[in-house]
């Protein structure tokens, strides 16, 4: 049996041999992972335990340079533990520090975030325009917003991205972001349509970082949906909080545009009921069209203000993310 110290700086296990090469073939175990052997009260690398040399040959070929970069991410070792641990943290959120680092963040990265956004907002665009398009961007949501909050935090840890990495979603997790994603849309569309509205609201705030759990930490669907869930229970207010202060531009737009669109649409309904009891077929053609044109700019205009305004919300909710379920200690600042 053998204790491990993970990439949260937390000691892991006992666990068993062929639990370690488990978690070396899905590379949550490194070279450099340091290991203590029961009976010993000595840590050494796992690349020092000659019983491990087969498991980590094809996945490590130079053990003494370590693959992985120490600020990358370290999917947690066990689901359980990783749970256990961040529900022992008490749990606090700041609205007004994630708002101000992500502002920052942006600033730092406009042609990358806006990029990375524009590329999703160019397959929702597909949509219009593909039979039953608009069905798989919904059933890949969560594949697809993996990949962008990826983008995120990499820029937070400081390190590299792209613009492309808005598609790594597809390549690490697949299943498991498909699943989160699905899961968690139906289930709240479910409580709003069923529940008059404040379960599904309460379900959509609760499990809003399961997704980035899946894609940043390796967890299976249903364990990052109960510890968004939980955690978020704690600042549940909060986190509803932040997500209106930061889609405000977009919540105000949708509002705004709203209002011009039954401005514009209820003069000419009331023109067909005062015409008599027999509508004019021309009266309504033109009014059919004239909220077709109406309803084609304000969704121009819409979906511009949520291309801005989504790499500033998608940054705030990250740092709220790593407040909560970061490697450091919930309290830092």
């Amino acid at each position: 049996m053998y204790k491990i110290i993970g990439g949260d700086k937390q000691v892991y296990g006992p666990v068993s041999a062929d639990e370690l090469r488990r978690w070396i073939a899905e590379g949550r175990v490194n070279a450099q992972t340091q290991v203590q052997a029961e009976g010993s009260s000595e840590w050494k690398p796992i690349s020092a335990f000659a019983e491990f040399a087969d498991a980590l040959a094809p996945h490590y070929p130079a053990p003494t340079q370590p693959l992985i970069s120490p600020a990358a991410p370290v999917a947690p070792l066990s689901a359980e533990f990783f749970t256990a641990e961040i529900l022992a943290r008490p749990a606090e959120l700041r609205i007004g520090s994630c708002c101000a680092r992500s502002w920052n963040l942006f600033m730092a990265n406009v042609g990358l975030f806006l990029g990375a956004c524009a590329i999703i907002f160019a397959i929702k665009a597909l949509t219009i325009f593909v039979p039953m398009a608009g069905l798989a961007f919904t059933v890949l949501h969560g594949v697809i917003f993996g990949g962008l909050y990826l983008i995120f935090l990499k820029r937070m840890r400081g390190q590299p991205a792209a613009v492309g990495d808005v598609f790594s979603g597809f390549s690490s997790a697949f299943v498991q972001l498909l699943l989160v994603g699905l899961v968690s849309f139906i289930l709240s569309y479910i409580g709003f349509a069923c529940c008059l509205i404040l379960p599904g609201l309460y379900l959509m705030v609760a499990w809003i970082f399961s997704v980035p759990l899946v894609a940043d930490k390796r967890l299976e669907f249903w364990s990052a949906m109960e510890l968004s869930r939980k955690v978020v229970n704690r600042v549940w207010f909060q986190t509803f909080g932040l997500l209106i202060v930061t889609y405000l531009p977009f919540l105000v737009a949708c509002i705004l545009m709203g209002l011009k669109l039954a401005f514009t649409a209820i003069p000419q309904i009331q023109d067909i009921i005062h015409s008599g009891s027999q509508p004019d077929p021309k009266m309504i053609t033109e009014l059919i069209l004239q909220i077709g044109k109406t309803s084609a700019w304000i969704s121009v205009v819409v979906s511009v203000v949520l291309l801005f305004n989504l790499p500033f919300a998608s940054g705030a909710l990250m740092y709220a993310y790593e407040d909560l379920f970061g490697t450091r200690p919930a309290s830092a600042a």
